[in-house]
């Protein structure tokens, strides 16, 4: 076929191409927890407890851990036994001191926030969308009890330590621990500061401790 050819067909194959879609904030925290769901229905075919089931991530994976634990007794289920929050998102719709503070220089910085939001939300509305933040949820009574780490030089240290007050003021068990000197990010370096092989070995202890084992 003559180069100019193949060109047009592609042109007309590439015009029948829909839109790459904007991520949608409903539509990520529902695979989130039809994922948790899926693992808690098929427990014994994988070997698990489904009464002993956890949720847990950091930073945009913190955020989508508190929305499915909020989607999780909303549905009645499944039922969880424990959230751990690393670092997380969960505050879209305001400017916390920490942001203002830690927004330069410190690995996550308000750029690199502000991008990462223009991916995820479709419209300013969505900030106040609950899944999208759930510090903005009216009632946390009822949530599996959490594991809140956060980092010195972190924007998003305020939200998190904020969520874990809210926690514990309605009723769940909920430790908050600060780790000094730490960033955004700083688990992954477990082994190399002792701050991050600290916090993991306490993420590590909880699990333990909300599994009985």
């Amino acid at each position: 076929m003559p180069r100019h050819q193949q060109r047009r067909g592609l042109r007309r194959r590439v015009g029948r191409l829909p839109p790459r879609p904007r991520a949608q904030v409903p539509r990520r925290a529902d695979d989130a927890y039809a994922a948790t769901a899926w693992v808690a229905q098929h427990a014994q075919e994988l070997g698990a407890d489904a009464s002993r089931v956890a949720i847990g991530g950091d930073s945009a994976g913190g955020n989508l851990t508190a929305a499915v634990a909020l989607m999780a007794r909303e549905r009645a289920g499944p039922p969880l036994a424990f959230q751990v929050l690393i670092y997380p998102v969960l505050d879209l719709a305001s400017e916390s001191a920490s942001r203002k503070e830690n927004g330069e220089g410190y690995f996550l910085t308000t750029a690199g926030m502000t991008w990462y939001e223009e991916q995820y939300l479709r419209d300013d509305a969505d900030r106040k969308n609950v899944l999208a933040s759930p510090l903005l949820a009216g009632d946390l009574a009822g949530l599996p009890p959490a594991l809140v780490v956060t980092a010195e030089y972190d924007p998003l240290r305020d939200e998190g330590e904020a969520y874990g007050r809210r926690l514990t003021e309605a009723g769940v068990p909920a430790t908050v621990s600060r780790y000094d000197g730490m960033f955004h990010g700083f688990l992954a370096f477990a082994g190399a500061l002792d701050g991050a092989t600290r916090a993991q070995a306490e993420v590590f202890a909880a699990l333990r401790t909300a599994f009985g084992t």
